[in-house]
């Protein structure tokens, strides 16, 4: 039987940690509820103003306040899609031979049990 070579996963082609992830997904939280806060207060300070097109900049503020924070729950909660045989996948063991490909397994010729002696 000839061994296939052991090709080892390049770091580049390692996923992201999961700390790395919630970290990055946590930060873009804050940052767009910031920005929901930001027009809160943009939105206090025209109307104590009495600012010029109050009428256009209200509803402006008014639809970031609403839609930020639907688009933060939904960007904090993404994450990259899992591998599809992720819960049944086990790692393989570092003394169990390497898997048989298919091609190997075609080549050499099948025994036969005949069942009439």
């Amino acid at each position: 039987m000839k061994r296939q070579a052991y090709q080892p996963i390049l770091i580049t082609d390692a996923p992201r940690s999961q700390d790395d992830q919630l970290n990055s997904r946590q930060r873009r939280y804050v940052v767009m509820m910031s920005i929901r806060v930001a027009c809160l207060v943009v939105g206090a300070v025209l109307v104590g103003a009495q600012a010029p097109l109050l009428w256009l900049w209200l509803p402006l503020c008014a639809l970031g306040m609403v839609l930020i924070p639907w688009l933060a729950v939904l960007i904090a909660n993404d994450r990259p899609p899992k591998d599809e045989n992720r819960m049944f996948h086990r790692p393989p063991r570092r003394d169990a031979p390497p898997p048989r490909s298919l091609a190997a397994t075609e080549e050499r010729p099948h025994r036969v049990i005949d069942a009439d002696l």
